[in-house]
This record gives structure tokens, C-alpha cells and sequence, in this order.
């Protein structure tokens, strides 16, 4: 019997779903129930009757989906996945944050610990953060964490006023303009496909700005054949499952080097001994959950967000 043979029948003695990012590795996407982003997986974590999540991203998504099923056992396969953009921004120093403009909202991106969740007013994605924003009353100035890029991109769709928390993430923010004028060359006929973690001057040579999800929608509906994809290289797999016939250019081979630690015999280990659980104490969880909540009310248009397998 090989591994995937025995995470499968493991999932099926033990009533678990697996959960994947388009980030980790194709494999672990392949053997997932539902892979997609975190908009979409957030919302299959809240739904799921299973009574065990095997959630193969990072630890924040790990604790978001404790947060929204708190009576599932949820787990992740490497504990030592984490994020650094996460990691830049402290529920002591979003408080600090908060005193300093005591009259705004604060909507933190879900990349992001329980704690600083629970100081938040609500909490967004890639894929809904722009639509979310737009809804909140006009008078209210925002304070966006942890993303710089993705808050100026929310700021420029909106015209509402924003001050963003100085953190991002290393992969995107590596999605230099230098690349992107680079590949164009390369491939000039190719639409440009960039996630708004980019800097602005990437996003400003962009045809399309999308999360994962929306790109592989995007992409199944375009009648372009070429595309150039300014996110980490994992979606890929992804995209050419979705869309075979089609070219997808890497703009950078920058991996995130915390979602590859998702294999499959960490996937294997992790389900047959149960171990590596993550949970969040309910006196974070509750408060946490309320902002978690307000996000999955906002349903982006461009947002059919999991692709079953």
C-alpha cells in the first residue's frame, strides 16, 4: 500500500477531511478533499461535518479553522509551519496601534495570530478584502494589519482612508517590477496574473490582480493561452490541473519555504498518531470568531473559491 493509499484509508476509518493551500506541494494538493485559498478553505472548515480537519497550510489557517469548528480535533502536519508576515505584527503591538487612532476599525488580513484576530473588528482575504472594505461605514478611518501591500491595494480600489501596519510577505514582496518587465519580454504576448501582496509597482504592470482562487477562475474563463503568475510557484499545479491546454509562467521561483514542509509523510504521520492538534483557548477564540464571522458574510464576486477532488 503506498502513502496515498494510507492517507486515504486513514481519512475514511477516521471520519477526517484534508484541507490544502495552493501553496503547498502538488502531491499534498492532489491527495486534499478540498484544496483553494483562504477564503474558501476557511469556509469548508466552518461547514465540514467531519469529525477531524487535517489542515496541510500553515499555522494560522490551522487556527483559524479551530476558531470556526471548535468542536472538530484540527491539525496540522508540521507545527513549525508558520508565517512571517504573521509574525510581524503582536496583539500587544496592534494595541498599541489601536490607542494611537482610537476612533478607527480595525480589519486584519487573516494572515495573522488568534490574538491579534480577537482585537480585530473583522477580518478579510486576498479574495474578499476589497469588497469588505467598501461595506464599512465611510466616516471610519481603517486600520489595516499585517499587509502594507494588500492594504495599499484595498486603499486604491476604495478611496477609503487606510493606514497600514509595515509587515509582508517575503515571497511577494521578492515579486519585484524587474521581474515582471523581464518575463513580459520573454513572453509578451502572456496576461500578467499578480496577487496584491505584491509591491505597487508590480501590481501597477498587472493585467489581472487576483487571489489564488480568482486566478484559477480567471484563467479557466480567459481565452488567453499564456499567462505569467506573479504569486508563489505552488499554484501552478493548480492552474495547469484546471487548465491544461494553457502556459503558466512562473514570475519568480521564491518559494514559501514554511508551506513545502507539508508532505506527504508529514500528512501520513500527522493522521495516524493524531498528533500535532491546534487549538485556541475559547476566551481568544470567541472574539476572534466574531471578525472571522463578519468575513465569511462578504462572498466576492470572482470567489468560487475550492475546487473539489
Amino acid at each position: 500500500m503506498n502513502i496515498a493509499d494510507k492517507i486515504n484509508k486513514l481519512r475514511q476509518e477516521k471520519n477526517a477531511v484534508i484541507l490544502a493551500h495552493n501553496y503547498v506541494q502538488p502531491e499534498v494538493q492532489q491527495i486534499s478533499d478540498y484544496s483553494g485559498d483562504s477564503l474558501g478553505l476557511s469556509r469548508k472548515a466552518a461547514d465540514t461535518q467531519a469529525d477531524i480537519i487535517l489542515f496541510c497550510g500553515v499555522h494560522f489557517m490551522a487556527e483559524t479553522a479551530s476558531i470556526l469548528s471548535p468542536q472538530k480535533k484540527v491539525l496540522i502536519p508540521d507545527p513549525s509551519a508558520g508565517c512571517p508576515m504573521a509574525d510581524m505584527v503582536t496583539a500587544s503591538q496592534l494595541e498599541d496601534f489601536q490607542k494611537q487612532h482610537p476612533n478607527s476599525l480595525t480589519v486584519t488580513y487573516v494572515n495573522s495570530s488568534a490574538e491579534v484576530k480577537a482585537l480585530s473588528d473583522y477580518c478579510c482575504t486576498s479574495g474578499n478584502a476589497v469588497e469588505l472594505v467598501s461595506n464599512l461605514p465611510e466616516d471610519k478611518e481603517i486600520l489595516f494589519v499585517p499587509d502594507r501591500n494588500l492594504g495599499a491595494y484595498v486603499r486604491e480600489q476604495t478611496g477609503r482612508k487606510i493606514i497600514t501596519w509595515d509587515g509582508c510577505c517575503p515571497p511577494h514582496e521578492d515579486m519585484t517590477s524587474e521581474i515582471i518587465k523581464d518575463r513580459k519580454q520573454q513572453y509578451p504576448e502572456a496576461v500578467v496574473m499578480a496577487h496584491p501582496e505584491c509591491p505597487e509597482d508590480t501590481r501597477e504592470l498587472a493585467d489581472k490582480l487576483l487571489s489564488t482562487a480568482q486566478m484559477i477562475q480567471y484563467a479557466s474563463e480567459s481565452t488567453a493561452a499564456q499567462f505569467i503568475v506573479a504569486t508563489e510557484p505552488g499554484i501552478i499545479y493548480a492552474l495547469s490541473e484546471k487548465c491544461p491546454d494553457k502556459e503558466f509562467i512562473q514570475a519568480s521561483p521564491r518559494i514559501c519555504f514554511d508551506m513545502k514542509k507539508i508532505t506527504l509523510p508529514a500528512v501520513l504521520r500527522s493522521l495516524e498518531n493524531e498528533q500535532f492538534e491546534v487549538s485556541v483557548p475559547e476566551s481568544t477564540a470567541s472574539k476572534a470568531r466574531k471578525a472571522l464571522e463578519r468575513m465569511l458574510s462578504v462572498l466576492p464576486a470572482a470567489s468560487k473559491n475550492t475546487a473539489q477532488r
